[in-house]
């Protein structure tokens, strides 16, 4: 299996709408690197429980952030982790045909415990530096009590499913064509906006140019 192409598995092939299923690595990577907020999915005593939580990469892993004091994140058990991003409502002129425009990825996986000191600062480093880039070299770094009070998971991304879809309604040459109704797509971006000083920072404190740069530009 070539290195830029993910390997199809039992829980990664694609059952339906197989036209919008990548095995492209590259797809995988640049869906990850579009957001920083993922939803890791783990049974936990018998029951499933999803939790939203920050996550960074590498070539080869997911790392992903949590408190020890999380039952979800204990490790060593499988897991499901998905990023999404949604790029636009599809409105066509039957509700049936309505849908999204969207990036996914769903990664499979037994998440492993991160316990080595340097590879758990590298883990928190990487995590950092995907959600604010800059911002490692710029704040304190952790304590080792703080890192004591902190559970990193490592993920392999060798298991991943990622779907993608793009375009107009698909009702555009079907009976429903002739209705007169309006039919295209709702588009969704969203931006960072301006900076907000904590109330308690003396005035004369500047933003870091690595914050203020990101102040009005797209995301994802």
């Amino acid at each position: 299996m070539a290195a830029d192409r993910l390997p199809e598995t039992d829980l990664t092939r694609h059952q339906r709408l197989r036209e919008q299923g990548s095995l492209d690595r590259a797809d995988l990577e640049a869906i990850l690197d579009a957001g920083f907020v993922c939803h890791l999915g783990v049974v936990v005593e018998g029951r499933p429980v999803v939790v939203p939580t920050v996550y960074g990469r590498d070539e080869r892993q997911l790392y992903l952030h949590g408190s020890v004091a999380s039952r979800s994140l204990a490790g060593g058990t499988p897991v499901c982790v998905t990023v999404t991003h949604v790029d636009g409502l599809v409105l066509a002129r039957s509700v049936f045909e309505h849908g999204v425009n969207y990036r996914s990825a769903m990664i499979h996986g037994e998440a492993r415990r991160v316990t080595d000191p340097e590879e758990k600062l590298e883990g928190l480093r990487r995590l950092t530096e995907h959600a604010t880039p800059g911002q490692w070299s710029y704040a304190r770094r952790p304590s080792r009590k703080e890192l004591a009070a902190t559970t990193l998971l490592a993920l392999s991304l060798d298991e991943a499913s990622v779907k993608i879809r793009t375009g107009a309604p698909d009702d555009g040459d079907g009976p429903d064509a002739g209705l007169g109704l309006w039919a295209g797509v709702l588009p969704l971006t969203w931006a960072w906006g301006v900076p907000v000083p904590d109330p308690v920072l003396p005035p004369e404190t500047p933003v870091p140019p690595h914050i203020a740069r990101r102040g009005g530009t797209r995301h994802g």
